[in-house]
């Protein structure tokens, strides 16, 4: 009878130890994957901020960033809605796009609404799988578990963020906490390519020369720039525009714009980003090449247009007479020029170089007429 309650006192004590070690097993698988889920949100950001100065088109980006999440959480399916200000447009997802209509209305589920105005999470699932999430319409099977993030900047709404699984109440035991820092970085990014929304928005062509405007760098220009590790980047100012205008008019300052861009422009190769800057000043973006190698091209280029004599007349619809009559009008300007030159690294910021360059030209003695390097 002795033997049979120390047997019993022995298995109770065994049992305490191993609950004891089992909890604190499972204390350290938690603390491990709590390590572990902060190291894969460092990454995601890291990630993130890689994105960002890899991919130049914002909605590029956008998706890029969903495919990040879909591939470091696992998660099933991903969507990113924003709102434009008049429509709400599915940016990103890995949804058959014949369901974009039915995610793209989220909003206007009552579930969400709350959500929505007291900018909190929402997690809705279903017990089992006869069941359907209240958003779902024609898409029985796909979803049994969702979490809805909305998106805002500054405390204003933009839209959401849609995590999905086909299992029911998967999403239990998820960390919101870490979902919630995700959904940041989001926002983060979000806010991050407003502007260059913007500026890929209000890219123009100059009416006289037919070039980009400078915001053209920014986009599309920078992703061709960016195939490079290194490049030199060229400002240029036809440093006697205004006296031209002033002496002669405003169209044969116009014609000297034009005639000068045209030369540029047919002497460079496609791969070279060639703007309107503003005013008398051009920037040229020479893709991966060393800055020796452009000042020696540009030195050509200068020596050739500072040869050249623009009219508002094309001489060959004129003879010899009518010729020197015009000539007698003073009426040929020849350009001068001032060039300068820095180099740019990629992921660096291009419009820092570019002001910097700008600042060297407008502070420059009005005589200079070299090509510099900054």
């Amino acid at each position: 009878m002795i033997g049979l309650a120390i047997a019993i006192i022995v298995l109770v004590f065994v049992v305490v130890i191993l609950v004891i070690y089992n909890m604190s097993i499972h204390k350290k698988i938690q603390t491990f994957n709590n390590i572990n889920q902060k190291i894969t949100s460092l990454n995601v950001l890291q990630d993130f901020m890689n994105t960002i100065g890899e991919y130049s088109n914002v909605d590029d980006k956008i998706k890029k960033i969903n495919d990040i999440l879909i591939e470091k959480y696992e998660i099933k399916y991903s969507t990113i809605v924003v709102y434009d200000g008049t429509d709400y447009i599915v940016k990103a997802s890995n949804v058959d796009s014949k369901h974009w209509e039915s995610l793209k209305r989220l909003q206007e589920v009552p579930i969400f609404q709350d959500s929505i105005t007291t900018a909190t999470p929402k997690y809705i699932t279903v017990n089992n799988e006869d069941e359907r999430l209240e958003y779902q319409k024609t898409e029985f099977g796909r979803a049994k578990s969702a979490i809805f993030f909305p998106l805002n900047i500054d405390n204003v709404y933009i839209g959401y963020w849609i995590i999905e699984s086909g299992v029911p109440h998967d999403f239990d035991n998820v960390d919101t906490a870490i979902l919630d820092v995700v959904k940041d970085n989001i926002v983060s990014v979000l806010k991050s390519v407003v502007h260059q929304k913007t500026l890929e928005t209000i890219v123009r062509k100059d009416l006289f020369t037919g070039l980009y405007s400078e915001e053209y760098l920014y986009g599309e220009g920078r992703k061709i720039i960016d195939n490079y590790t290194t490049s030199t980047i060229c400002m240029f100012k036809i440093i006697n525009l205004e006296e031209i205008n002033q002496k002669y008019s405003r169209e044969l300052g116009n014609r000297v714009v034009t005639e000068v861009s045209k030369y540029i422009n047919e002497n460079i190769s496609e791969n070279y980003v060639f703007v309107r800057y503003m005013g008398p000043k051009f920037a040229i973006a020479f893709s991966g090449v060393e800055g020796d190698s452009v000042a020696s091209f540009l030195n050509d280029i200068k020596e050739n247009i500072e040869e050249l004599e623009i009219s508002l007349y094309d001489y060959e619809e004129y003879d010899e007479d009518e010729e020197k009559e015009i000539e007698k009008m003073n009426q040929i300007a020849i350009p001068k020029l001032n060039f300068v030159i820095s180099s740019y690294y990629k992921g660096t910021a291009l419009e820092e170089v570019l002001k910097k360059l700008e600042e060297y030209l407008d502070n420059a003695n009005p005589n200079e007429s070299d090509i510099n390097s900054i």
